[in-house]
C-alpha cells in the first residue's frame, strides 16, 4: 500500500507495547545488507521504510534505545525485543521503521544499499540497483542478481 499525502500509516512491535505511525508518501524504502543490521534483526537482510521524523509519531509506549555507533540510535520493544527504527544524526530529519513491523508491510523497496556486504548466500531475486554502500551521491554497482559462476 503506497501512502498518500495524507493517509496514515501504523505499525506496531510483536506484543503491542509499541506503536507508531507516519503519514505522508516514505521518503525511499530500501533492503539494507550491512552487519550492524543483520545482528540488529538477526536477520540476512533489513528492509526499511524510511520517513521524515516530522511526519512521524510513537503512539504508545517508549522504546529502549541502543547507541549501536557513535550517532546511530536503534530503537526497540523492552519488552519483546521487535526491532523498531533505525535513526542517525547523518540524516537527523529522517526516521527509517522496519517494514517487518508495518500494520500493511506491502510496500515495496526500490533499492540495496551495503550490498558489498551481503552474504555470499543470500540473494534478492529483483531487479533493483545495488549501492556498494550508501545510496546519496552513488552509482549503482550493479542491478538485480549477483551473476553467479558456473561451477566446475
Amino acid at each position: 500500500m503506497a501512502a498518500t499525502e495524507t493517509e496514515t500509516i501504523a505499525g506496531r512491535c510483536l506484543c503491542g507495547d509499541i506503536q507508531f505511525e507516519y503519514w505522508g508518501a516514505p521518503l525511499k524504502i530500501l533492503h539494507c545488507h550491512c552487519e550492524s543490521c543483520r545482528r540488529h534483526t538477526a536477520s540476512p537482510v533489513a528492509t526499511f521504510v524510511c520517513v521524515a521524523k516530522d511526519a512521524s509519531r510513537i503512539t504508545k509506549g517508549e522504546p529502549a534505545v541502543y547507541n549501536s555507533s557513535p550517532g546511530v540510535r536503534r530503537k526497540f520493544c523492552g519488552r519483546c525485543g521487535s526491532p523498531i527504527s533505525y535513526e542517525s544524526d547523518r540524516n537527523p530529519n529522517q526516521v527509517d521503521f522496519f517494514i517487518g513491523t508495518l500494520n500493511d508491510p506491502t510496500v515495496a523497496p526500490t533499492f540495496h544499499v551495503f550490498a558489498e556486504e551481503q552474504l555470499p548466500w543470500f540473494e534478492i531475486a529483483d531487479r533493483l540497483p545495488r549501492y556498494a554502500r550508501g545510496q546519496r551521491n552513488a552509482e549503482p554497482m550493479s542491478y538485480g542478481p549477483r551473476r553467479r559462476e558456473p561451477a566446475g
